[in-house]
């Protein structure tokens, strides 16, 4: 079965197969890969081994060492910092399960984070280890692998706080059993989460402790955030098979550019202030902009990516509000874009759709 997105551990097996044949460095309890390998597997190496995650080496060591203790780990940033990305890499390399999963929602109850029932089950037999269904955290604490829980602050706190037990006497009581489970050598979790979303539910002092944070920046410069696009871009490409289009370095600096200048108020010179929009406007999201507009230059065009192609994904990004939304963006095209000579295609293409 071919699927549309592999997992980490599935994508990338040959380089931890490689990390690990070479690795001679002490290994935590549990892990496939030493600390070193791990942070080798993440960042890449220039050579064999692609980089996952862009960012500073120092950041990655901490979050890595901090995997290594009986602290839980929580990346925290703004929307699009791949927090996501970087938790499934680090679950692939050190416990090569990165499917151990627990997806927040304002919804998520709390045997998602315990354990449930099997109640065709209960009622047959009654209360039994075979009737009960383990949650992801469960099954990593009886493995001693890494579990995930994506989103953490859109959990009610009472499902969060169900956290509580399993991260600092590490088991997880089942009351109607009189029994315990129990966790092995090797387990441990990674939470997200951001504060940019509305209805966030703030951990509790006693959880947050449980923690140590890392937080996740958005690309330090217009550079480093075009080679993150230009190389996610290329890999979304393969993976979703598309056509093989030119994609143009010119269009992902300019929605690069865009984005950085709408996101931080001001133009990439310093010298005019603009409005930001409601959203966030992510490095995620401007992937998301060229990927779409490579389908379309692909499917609907000549197969080079150009303004047109990328235009209404932009305009469909800055204007999530309506209202308040369009004025920044009109603003923007008309104080900023309008006055770029080398961008005049990019501006009628803008035009047309807005």
């Amino acid at each position: 079965m071919t699927v549309l997105r592999a997992h980490a551990e599935e994508e990338f097996a040959e380089e931890l197969a490689l990390l690990a044949k070479d690795d001679d460095r002490p290994r935590p309890p549990g892990w496939l890969l030493s600390p070193w390998a791990v942070t080798t597997y993440v960042l890449g190496d220039g050579g064999r081994i692609t980089p996952k995650y862009v960012g500073a080496r120092r950041l990655v060591e901490v979050a890595v060492a901090t995997l290594a203790t009986d602290r839980a780990l929580l990346l925290l940033g703004v929307p699009g910092t791949a927090k996501t990305w970087l938790s499934e890499h680090l679950a692939a390399a050190i416990s090569g399960d990165s499917t151990l999963l627990v997806q927040g929602t304002a919804g998520t109850p709390e045997e998602a984070v315990r354990y449930g029932w099997n109640y065709a089950r209960l009622l047959a037999e009654g209360p039994s280890e075979q009737a009960l269904t383990p949650s992801p955290v469960m099954r990593a604490m009886a493995e001693g692998r890494l579990a995930r829980v994506e989103e953490l602050t859109r959990m009610p706190s009472d499902v969060q706080d169900a956290l509580i037990t399993a991260l600092s006497e590490k088991t997880l009581p089942i009351p109607e059993l009189g029994i315990e489970a129990r966790a092995r050598r090797g387990f441990n979790l990674i939470a997200t989460a951001n504060d940019r979303d509305r209805g966030v539910n703030e951990l509790s002092s006693a959880l947050r402790r449980r923690f140590n944070t890392v937080v996740l920046p958005v690309p330090a410069t217009a550079e480093e955030e075009v080679g993150i696009v230009a190389r996610r871009v290329e890999q979304l490409g393969r993976s979703l098979e598309l056509p093989e289009t030119v994609a143009a370095l010119t269009e992902i600096r300019r929605v690069v550019t865009v984005f950085r200048e709408l996101r931080e108020g001001v133009t990439e010179d310093g010298r005019t202030r603009v409005k930001s929009p409601s959203g966030t406007l992510s490095t995620a999201e401007a992937i998301s902009v060229l990927t779409g507009g490579i389908a379309l230059a692909a499917h609907f065009g000549d197969g080079v990516l150009r303004a047109g192609d990328v235009a209404a994904g932009i305009v469909g990004a800055v204007v999530r509000e309506p209202g308040s939304d369009r004025v920044v963006w009109r603003e923007y095209l008309e104080t900023v874009v309008r006055e770029r000579p080398e961008w005049r295609d990019f501006y009628r293409a803008c035009r047309e759709v807005s």
